[in-house]
């Protein structure tokens, strides 16, 4: 992956990336399709579809990100089911200032995340080993957040009582969705105000130069969730908040 390519492309988006930045990205698509041939990390390969279907749509939540935080120093974001670190490593390089938490519950892909940090030499992210119904409960990460953002982890009933219980009141959970959202948000209305949501806020996003269309689902959290939520991930997948 060029990184002149990678700023020219964040550029187009209205984000503005230092030429050690863009180099961040080339590296760390380097080390995804390395480590893709033995962990099988994601089916995007090409590099063309990692620029925009990975780094792009990370950035895409960034003007969302900076707004939240922006009274908040350091600011502490935490990305839930993060996988290959997405959206948060790329949150990260954008962002140098923020302060990331990788969680995932599969050992292997925060390895690979551990992995970037490290050839990156980034600073402020860590990753977690856990799932988020787990340490909700935990009173180190229960409403600690200022962010708590996810990008393909469930439906949004489901997805709002796994990131809400771990937001700080007065902060906000990003859900990153496709651009058919409008059934699940309605699914989800009971189930945000029940956690101590807002009225959700949609706001639509584009990649450059690519058809595919994106949905920023904002929640901003009002209230201190009740101590029984999230539920246990058996019945929390089973039986979604109505």
């Amino acid at each position: 992956m060029n990184p002149e390519a990678v700023r020219q492309a964040a550029q187009a988006m209205g984000i503005t990336l230092t030429s050690e930045q863009a180099a961040q990205f080339a590296h760390y698509a380097a080390l995804l399709n390395e480590w893709n041939m033995r962990f099988n990390l994601t089916r995007i390969t090409a590099d063309a579809d990692v620029l925009a279907l990975h780094f792009l749509d990370s950035l895409t939540a960034l003007p969302v990100v900076q707004a939240l935080v922006e009274a908040a120093q350091p600011a502490r974001l935490l990305d839930v089911g993060s996988g290959a670190g997405l959206p948060g490593i790329p949150l990260k390089i954008a962002l140098p200032t923020l302060d990331v938490t990788l969680l995932d519950s599969t050992a292997k892909k925060l390895l690979f995340c551990q992995a970037v940090i490290d050839a990156l030499q980034l600073h402020g992210i860590r990753t977690l080993h856990a799932r988020a119904e787990a340490i909700a409960h935990v009173p180190e990460h229960r409403e600690q957040y200022h962010v708590v953002i996810a990008r393909a982890v469930a439906p949004l009933p489901t997805l709002v009582e796994y990131l809400l219980p771990l937001a700080r009141v007065g902060g906000a959970c990003i859900a990153m969705k496709g651009s058919h959202v409008a059934d699940e948000l309605q699914a989800a209305l009971g189930a945000v105000a029940l956690m101590g949501g807002a009225p959700p806020e949609v706001q639509p996003a584009s990649l450059p130069g690519r058809p595919e269309r994106r949905a920023l689902v904002i929640i901003r959290k009002e209230r201190p969730t009740p101590a029984r939520f999230p539920r246990r991930s058996a019945l929390l997948r089973r039986k979604p908040l109505q």
